[in-house]
């Protein structure tokens, strides 16, 4: 009896395991995830198959009786761990856009096994002997440029996550991954809920003069959701507090919502992340050391275009004293308006941080009689994104399709099937916008899958996601975009065009898998577009009267380009040199966060009037799992090249110019497939000059 217990035990489990839309995908349009059909019981019997199966995919190339070839232990161990790959790819970005508290108790779990079998691959002495073998003799395997990149990031992660370490030191490493995977969760996880149990509601409708009668009835549509109809509902995410900041006449109002913001996860209770931060830092610090490094920059920046921390630190230093000057120039004006406001109960009172957007929109208007909210009417969602995507058209010949045949995760995403000027298939891109009390704060592209090429050449089209937090529509108009908001859109689209236009052969080196200095390169390109006279035609129509948004408001537009940029990049760039402060560290034994930040505000000399764009506490790029740390850099570093790659076509006189369009698709298509600066130079014919980006903003007279 026993026996056949077991027996109808096994099968039963075989049969879930069949049933499984994770494990056995069943058959969709262009092999989009069944999301239709996926649950969260689905995720772990998932996660363990696709660990057995990764296991015994390395077990295999281990037990290879063959000399090891670059075909049987370089490209094997690219080709394994693709249901891994799927299943995390498919949970992590659900977790992140439509994640329940079920799912991120089930990610705490799932983080230390995805630790401990990476680890586990890493730390195979047999494998990485077999590795070694192959990358020993590259220089007699004729290999082309493809495959000698991908021997040498094989070889060097290896060597850079611990096979050279002794036994000891290979555990410790092991320990501390498992800890860092379950604390940047973790430190995510806090943030999203400091941010859902921060409502702050106004009963007097007097307190809200000068906020747009759109975000009025946004905030009353919050507020009946939550069950207070007598009131107006303000959070700390950026749809709903970056209105009142600009527009409010409400001082006060302003500084509870910017300190609401800008405090989060730093209120000493069970959501506070000053310890995990301190925890985390000595980690990252004796991981370093385990390497022989003396701090986390110098090991994490090895491989990205910086090299090491003192290059990025001093590259940020280079655009940081321009960027000050323009921002206490900038300061100064806002303090002489500031003076004439005769609504301040005292005259002369200083400028804080929660004043410099309101009279930023107030000087705004006065210089160039431009008033953001009147553009706001002319910036639609969809129509914005008809633009950006008219653009990928005309530079790249790619054509966007509506598609309601593919399942989507959620009700608020829609789909689009993406084909090339031939009408073959480039990839599968689902959009999703809109704030969700289960959605991280921000925006961002992910892949649900990437592209890659089955050893008989079968290319695997990919599967991604742009995803944000624009303002919803209301009982009464679409959801209309800031000037930021549009261009966050074109930003989050470049990143997706990295993805959509792959053309590599191995998963690991295809779209956005690029050192990470140069992985922005492609976002901010896109946004050089948006303003431009040429594209604003093709995308900026009146919601209601559908009136093409006219030539004055344009010019207007175009005027104040490099109006408030000392602001945009002190407060950029005062967030990365604080990321690089903290990963410069050689010890973190007794760190005061507090304390740590003002050290290095005070360094800088940065302004009391601006806050640095991310505290410690909220900076999840750094400490949570977006994998920033001591990178935050990167968004400067690339902003060098992508001024320097729009002057290629400014250059011409034609921002389309096709011969130029033609070498940047090249350039996108390639991925991680050479060094980053090789494919710029291939581009550019020459390395980025950082004045273009100081001509761009302003700063050079």
């Amino acid at each position: 009896m026993r026996k056949i217990f077991l027996l109808s035990v096994i099968a039963m489990a075989a049969i879930a395991c069949n049933q499984n839309p994770l494990i056995h995908q069943p058959a969709t349009p262009y092999d989009v995830p069944a999301f239709d059909q996926i649950k969260i019981e689905h995720y772990r019997p998932a996660f363990q198959e696709a660990f057995k199966q990764n296991r015994a995919e390395v077990d295999a190339i281990v037990a290879n009786p063959d000399a090891p070839t670059f075909a049987n232990t370089i490209e094997a161990l690219d080709r394994s761990g693709r249901l891994l790959n799927d299943v995390s790819n498919i949970f992590f970005t659900l977790l992140e856009s439509d994640g329940t508290d079920e799912m991120q108790a089930l990610a705490e779990e799932i983080m230390p096994q995805l630790s401990q079998i990476s680890d586990e691959i890493i730390m195979n002495e047999a494998l990485f002997a077999r590795v070694k073998a192959v990358y020993e003799q590259k220089d007699q395997l004729n290999l082309n440029p493809e495959q000698l990149m991908l021997l040498n990031n094989t070889y060097k992660s290896f060597a850079q996550n611990g096979a050279n370490l002794n036994p000891e030191d290979k555990q410790k490493l092991m320990d501390i991954n498992q800890e860092l995977g379950v604390l940047t969760l973790k430190f995510g996880n806090n943030i999203v809920s400091e941010t859902n149990n921060c409502q702050i509601f106004v009963t007097n409708e007097a307190d809200l003069e000068g906020l747009p009668a759109s975000a009025k009835q946004a905030a009353k549509e919050e507020a009946i959701a939550a069950g207070r109809p007598d009131a107006w509902m303000f959070t700390p995410k950026r749809p709903s507090f970056t209105p009142v900041l600009q527009y409010c006449s409400n001082r006060e109002l302003r500084k509870q919502l910017l300190l609401a913001y800008t405090t989060r996860a730093n209120h000493d209770n069970e959501f506070d992340n000053k310890a995990i931060i301190r925890r985390i830092m000595e980690l990252r610090i004796a991981k370093a050391q385990l390497f022989g490094y003396t701090c986390p920059a110098d090991q994490i920046l090895v491989d990205c275009m910086a090299k090491d921390g003192k290059t990025a630190y001093d590259f940020l230093l280079s655009i940081w004293e321009p960027s000050l000057k323009a921002a206490k120039r900038e300061a100064a004006e806002l303090q002489k308006l500031m003076n004439k406001d005769s609504k301040l109960y005292t005259l002369n009172s200083k400028l804080e941080p929660w004043d410099w957007w309101y009279y930023t929109e107030k000087l705004r208007q006065s210089k160039y009689a431009l008033d953001v909210e009147h553009i706001r009417p002319y910036f639609e969602l969809s129509n914005v994104r008809k633009g950006a995507f008219l653009l990928a058209h005309n530079l790249y010949g790619l054509n966007f399709e509506p598609t309601t045949e593919v399942p989507v995760y959620h009700p608020e995403v829609e789909a689009f099937k993406v084909t090339d000027k031939d009408g073959a298939l480039v990839g599968i891109l689902y959009t999703d916008y809109f704030p969700r009390d289960t959605k991280r704060a921000g925006a961002w592209m992910t892949n649900f899958k990437v592209q890659y090429k089955d050893a008989d050449g079968t290319d695997h089209r990919p599967v991604i996601a742009n995803v944000g937090n624009f303002t919803k529509p209301t009982s009464d108009q679409p959801s209309l975009l800031s000037m930021d908001d549009v261009e966050t859109l074109f930003h989050e689209f470049g990143h997706a065009l990295h993805g959509l236009m792959a053309q590599a052969t191995y998963q690991s080196l295809s779209g956005t898998n690029t050192p990470r200095d140069f992985v922005e390169l492609p976002s901010q390109f896109m946004e050089n577009y948006c303003y431009r006279p040429e594209i604003l035609k093709t995308y900026a129509f009146h919601y209601q009267t559908g009136e093409l948004i006219p030539d004055e408001l344009v010019e207007k537009i175009n005027k104040a380009a490099t109006f408030n940029q000392g602001f945009v990049e002190t407060e950029l760039l005062c967030a990365s040199i604080m990321d690089l402060d903290f990963h410069l560290l050689t010890s973190a034994e007794s760190l005061d966060i507090d304390a740590f930040e003002a050290q290095s505000l005070a360094k800088m000399n940065m302004l009391d009037e601006i806050i640095v764009r991310y505290r410690p506490t909220f900076f999840n790029h750094i400490f949570g799992s977006s994998g920033y740390e001591a990178g935050y850099y990167s968004y400067t570093w690339s902003a060098v090249l992508d001024a320097d790659a729009f002057a290629a076509f400014d250059e011409t006189g034609d921002i389309l110019n096709p011969e130029v369009a033609a070498r940047f698709k090249h350039l996108l298509e390639q991925g991680g497939t050479k060094e980053a600066g090789e494919l710029y130079r291939e581009f550019r014919g020459k390395d980025a000059d950082p004045k273009y980006l100081l001509q761009k903003k302003g700063f050079t007279r």
